[in-house]
């Protein structure tokens, strides 16, 4: 009797233990600190995280990837670094919250369907955004900055010094905004902690550089308060693509088809996103698109990037003359440093602004262009366009130029988002610095802002 007493408590026991076990590993899942990526995150364009671009760095965000960097010979060393940055992640603007919050309202109050997703933004999901939250700098976006820097010390630990630092030849300029403001701030956060220093190192906030796009009289009259400049846009918004996701989200919903519209479709994609790039939540607003609907907001999205800041229109580029000329004076004060005395005054600087100062940038050095340029018309054959915005200007994005004193002479070689780039028209990844000077000679001499930006100059 007592045998079989026991071996009753011994059965018991190990299924107690089975049971434990199986629920711990069910909990183990669920509370996994490995983040559940939603599936159209690569379709968030401007509002990716910067991680998605630099997929190593999930894994661990103090990583470098030097397969994606060319170097020049051994023989080189590197005698400057600019670093043009995006400020970090940040919450939605206003004028976005306002959008979501119409949106939410609406699938409250209207929707019937019997998605999942649904039910669970009906009973669970809360409306957090508020209007003053307006674009400002998120925790996320802080850490972006001061990972950024740690790994720039580790790309340039030649450059990135405690001496450097402490003889004021690492310089930090930032646009006016708080999200430039504070991600400057967390950079040169990062910078301290990761050469474990603590320097009085103040940010210059200089807006005719970082923000020179609200300061071009003819981009802001042309393009910014010009509705026909993003014609192009209206009528991709109100084309076949963008027509049939409004539809299956009306479907989906179980709303009538004239509830939604282009702003309903945005609000709910940048909720889905906003809540990932925050928050590292995979959110039930995600499951309200599935692929091709995410590959048309994305197309909408690069759309408007394109024809508002890059190719669309010649002044979007030309707008950004007067950070062209402030990146290669500095680049030529310091070869004439090296060629006379070898003391450099400004081994690096850093310049934080938005993806609205680096695009046009970009576009200036001719990188990213299509051969067909975007329209509303082409969204089917641009699948594998090389203008994508996400690839391009995700927060933290950030434009290195990096400076190389060789046997030679001085080479220059260019970064974006830490990965190489060569130039358009020069074969060689990291070229002499005076072949790039006359690849882009024509700037050089001509693309003088005060003319550019003035009305009626071509």
């Amino acid at each position: 009797m007592v045998k079989q007493v026991v071996t009753t408590i011994c059965f018991v026991l190990f299924h107690c233990i089975i049971s434990y076990w199986a629920f711990m590993s069910s909990c183990s899942i669920h509370s996994s600190p490995k983040i559940s990526i939603p599936a159209i995150a690569r379709y968030f364009g401007t509002k990716g995280r910067y991680e998605d671009v630099n997929t190593y760095l999930i894994d661990g965000l103090l990583a470098t990837n030097n397969s994606l960097v060319t170097l020049p010979s051994s023989k080189c060393s590197e005698i400057h670094l600019t670093a043009i940055i995006r400020h970090g992640t940040r919450y939605p603007t206003t004028k976005n919250i306002q959008k979501m919050r119409e949106f939410y309202d609406l699938v409250v109050r209207d929707a019937t369907g019997n998605l999942n997703c649904l039910s669970e933004i009906k009973s669970q999901w809360k409306m957090w955004y508020t209007d003053d939250m307006d674009g400002r700098l998120v925790d996320k976006g802080r850490a972006d900055h001061m990972h950024l820097a740690q790994r720039l010390i580790k790309w340039f630990p030649s450059l990135l010094t405690e001496d450097n630092v402490r003889n004021g030849r690492v310089k930090l300029i930032t646009s006016s905004k708080h999200r430039c403001v504070n991600s400057t701030i967390a950079f040169r956060e990062g910078l301290m902690k990761g050469l474990n220093i603590k320097v009085e190192l103040e940010p210059a906030v200089n807006d005719a550089l970082m923000r020179y796009f609200d300061q071009c009289e003819r981009f802001v009259k042309e393009v910014e308060n010009n509705k026909s400049a993003l014609e192009e846009v209206k009528r991709f918004n109100e084309g076949p693509e963008m027509t049939r996701v409004m539809e299956k989200m009306a479907d989906r919903l179980e709303v009538p088809y004239a509830s939604i519209t282009d702003d309903s479709v945005e609000a709910a994609f940048f909720l889905c996103a906003y809540e990932f790039t925050i928050h590292d939540l995979n959110s039930p607003w995600c499951q309200l698109f599935d692929e091709v609907d995410a590959q048309v907001m994305e197309y909408a999205g690069d759309l408007k990037q394109y024809w508002k800041r890059s190719y669309g229109h010649d002044i979007n580029s030309k707008s950004s003359c007067i950070l062209f000329h402030d990146l290669f004076h500095r680049l030529d004060q310091v070869v004439a440093q090296i060629n006379s005395d070898g003391a450099l005054s400004e081994a690096v600087t850093v310049q934080v602004g938005h993806a609205e100062t680096l695009l046009p940038l970009l576009t200036l050095l001719d990188l990213f262009k299509d051969d067909i340029p975007l329209s509303s018309t082409n969204f089917a054959t641009q699948k594998n366009r090389i203008f994508r915005s996400g690839n391009i200007v995700p927060y933290a994005a950030n434009l290195l130029v990096v400076l190389y004193e060789c046997p030679e002479g001085i080479r220059m070689g260019v970064r974006l988002n830490e990965k190489s780039l060569t130039l358009p028209g020069l074969a060689d990844p990291v070229p002499m610095y005076e072949d790039v000077k006359k690849r882009y000679r024509a700037l050089l001499e001509g693309c003088d802002q005060e003319t550019v930006c003035k009305m009626n100059n071509s």
